[in-house]
């Protein structure tokens, strides 16, 4: 049994990227998409004639319901592959605006349903952890939306979560690592920081423990990975998603694979139970600098993506 395989009889495994012509060969069960792997996608000479499809079947409509459409295009071809769930998302310009949130997340549904796709089985609506998204997130969620809640670094955002009753969350793994990393500078151990004790690794640990400990019922997807030993080390995490390379390399493994993370065998009664009202939030993710830093990061990079998406469909509608 390859590491893959093995890392299947705990994990949901999640495919996360735009090129849907691969799936076929990792077989995942769900899969994940965001503004830069789209773009990184229609790149690709076999996928810019999805692009420019849109584009002239949609022309003279505003171009962020083109791009919408295009999301939704890229959504339906892997939905065709994989027998899961396909997370879509939001405009991350419009990630401090709750209602415009609420509104998209809508019509990307209402456009995967003229698909003939079963939204509430298989479409998650992706949404920034900033505290806009996350009550755009509870909207969605009390219409029967279900929601992925992104760009996810610290504790609070994941408690904010749950407590709106959101789907799924992606805490960010590889982010995490890399802001540490970048933080220590020379004095950065790399074998010492590795595994269990990676920064990542050891947030979502502490997320997953928390929710089960508490009988959450989130579901907690690790992202985000720059090396299969993270993976590894959160294999019995609830889902991960994992990008095509890391895919291959797991299933190139036949090392044994441990069960690290096991709900049943959660730690209990060490995290006490908390909850933050708007203000209690913004301060706790203020007191975190590594979250604060890499949420507005992040945020700041999906939207840039999302221009660079524009431009090309005015280009290609030229």
């Amino acid at each position: 049994m390859n590491q893959l395989d093995a890392l299947r009889q705990w994990t949901t495994v999640v495919a996360d990227t735009g090129d849907f012509k691969q799936l076929g060969v990792s077989k995942p069960q769900d899969a994940t998409t965001n503004p830069s792997l789209i773009l990184k996608a229609v790149q690709k000479p076999e996928y810019r004639p999805l692009l420019d499809e849109t584009v002239k079947k949609h022309a003279g409509k505003p171009l962020d319901e083109v791009i919408d459409r295009l999301l939704v295009r890229f959504g339906s071809e892997i939905l065709s592959i994989i027998p899961g769930r396909v997370s879509t998302e939001v405009d991350a310009r419009l990630s401090f605006d709750t209602a415009a949130t609420v509104t998209r997340g809508e019509r990307i549904v209402a456009l995967y349903k003229a698909e003939g796709i079963d939204t509430e089985k298989r479409l998650l609506i992706k949404v920034a952890s900033t505290w806009e998204g996350i009550e755009a997130a509870r909207i969605l969620q009390q219409k029967g939306i279900r929601t992925n809640l992104t760009l996810l670094f610290s504790f609070a955002q994941a408690v904010a979560c749950a407590d709106a009753g959101v789907q799924l969350i992606s805490p960010f793994v590889g982010r995490i690592y890399d802001w540490y990393k970048k933080s220590a500078g020379a004095k950065w151990d790399e074998a010492a920081s590795a595994g269990a004790n990676d920064p990542g690794v050891k947030s979502v640990r502490e997320i997953f423990n928390y929710y089960k400990q508490h009988g959450i019922k989130t579901e907690v997807m690790g992202a985000s990975f720059r090396n299969v030993g993270q993976i590894q080390a959160l294999a019995g995490c609830d889902l991960l998603t994992i990008s095509p390379e890391l895919l291959a390399e797991l299933a190139a493994s036949n090392e044994p694979l441990q069960h690290a993370l096991d709900a049943k065998a959660a730690p209990g009664g060490d995290i006490a139970k908390v909850s933050y009202d708007e203000a209690g939030f913004r301060f706790a993710l203020n007191e975190d600098a590594m979250a604060t830093e890499k949420l507005a990061e992040g945020i700041r990079a999906f939207a840039a993506d999302a221009v660079k998406l524009e431009k090309l469909m005015q280009e290609s509608g030229k």
